[in-house]
């Protein structure tokens, strides 16, 4: 029976399982969709100082993207295509750049006690909320478009090059022994980063998700941190 080197196990195609192929293996879209819609719709909710102008473009230009990612691999993510990596690199920097942009304006806000939020607590707190929130989403992509090459390089090689260790990696009794890390293991990672500021139970092991975990923490601790004792010192 042949083994996976990089596991140790058997790998699912040498024991004849259909999640031996690449287009049985891979990822479905929804989970991933239902994530950037969230995030389109948060920035439509946000103030009108904290979107790019105009208001639909930003939601535009994430669903379109989101739309060719779909069309040119439908079914499940199995289609390792240079173009398509393009894209899905596009759509999550979009969503991240205007996302900054909304937590720069309000770090700003708070620093120089701008009259929007001056006895506002209510407002800064869903604000920052809704920064935090997309924050996640933000981080939680590329975690998953990062890891191991993307969903599509997973789908064919799932154990190969992992940067992030789960749980179920370390111990067979916590999962199937072909499990691999869909959207919402990165979305739990994103979410315990933002809420810890630190690791808790997957560890990263190459620089680079490090380094990225690294600043996502510093971004949710400093629009928390600024947002909460802003919000304290108007109530109080």
């Amino acid at each position: 029976m042949a083994t996976d080197p990089e596991r140790g196990g058997p790998t699912p195609a040498a024991e004849g399982d259909p999640a031996g192929d690449p287009a049985a293996r891979g990822e479905h879209w929804w989970p991933v969709a239902l994530a950037v819609l969230v995030a389109a719709a948060l920035h439509l909710v946000l103030p009108t100082d904290y979107r790019a102008a105009p208001r639909w473009l930003v939601p535009s230009a994430v669903i379109t993207l989101l739309t060719v990612l779909i069309v040119g691999d439908p079914g499940r993510i199995d289609r390792r295509r240079t173009w398509l990596r393009v894209v899905t690199s596009l759509l999550i920097a979009a969503i991240t750049t205007a996302n900054l942009f909304a937590a720069g304006r309000l770090v700003a806000e708070i620093l120089t006690n701008n009259k929007l939020y001056a006895n506002n607590a209510t407002g800064l707190l869903e604000t920052g909320g809704v920064i935090w929130a997309t924050n996640i989403i933000t981080f939680g992509l590329w975690y998953w478009d990062l890891d191991r090459g993307g969903a599509a390089a997973r789908a064919h090689r799932p154990f190969a090059n992992p940067a992030f260790v789960f749980p179920e990696m370390q111990h067979g009794g916590f999962g199937p022994p072909d499990w691999v890390p869909v959207y919402v293991d990165y979305l739990s990672l994103a979410f315990w980063t933002a809420t810890a500021f630190s690791p808790t139970d997957v560890s990263a092991i190459k620089p680079w998700a490090k380094l990225l975990m690294m600043t996502q923490a510093a971004v949710s601790l400093v629009v928390v941190g600024l947002v909460i004792a802003r919000a304290i010192n108007i109530l109080s």
